[in-house]
């Protein structure tokens, strides 16, 4: 017998306004149930669940999200994702177009963004 994944689980300080964040970069609607203040906030088709916990992020994560843009470049993704509450933490892009960036969110859990498929393929 196997193993599902059946969620992938952010602590943080508030769920709502975390999953809120998220929900804009990944272009999916919070569930109609979800409300502000609510513990527990669910992110349907990614299966990403927000849960309020009462200790602050202490050290980098050890596990993050790598976002590919699907209808723009690597770079305007990027900010894109500025103007929605990210901050810029490293800077790997390479002067080729390769590398990517990585960013962290509202709550300082980092994600990278990779360069788009057109643009590997390129």
């Amino acid at each position: 017998m196997t193993s599902a994944i059946r969620h992938t689980t952010v602590d943080c300080a508030d769920a709502y306004a975390l999953a809120g964040f998220w929900s804009q970069v990944l272009g999916h609607s919070l569930r109609p149930e979800d409300e502000p203040g609510d513990p527990e906030v669910l992110i349907e088709p990614a299966s990403l669940l927000f849960v309020t916990v009462p200790e602050a992020k202490a050290v980098k994560n050890r596990v993050h999200l790598d976002l590919q843009p699907q209808d723009r470049t690597r770079d305007e993704e990027v900010d894109r994702l500025l103007a929605l509450g990210a901050t810029l933490v490293d800077d790997r892009r390479n002067p080729d177009g390769t590398g990517w960036a990585v960013l962290t969110d509202p709550e300082g859990n980092e994600f990278c963004v990779e360069r788009s498929a057109a643009e590997r393929a390129a």
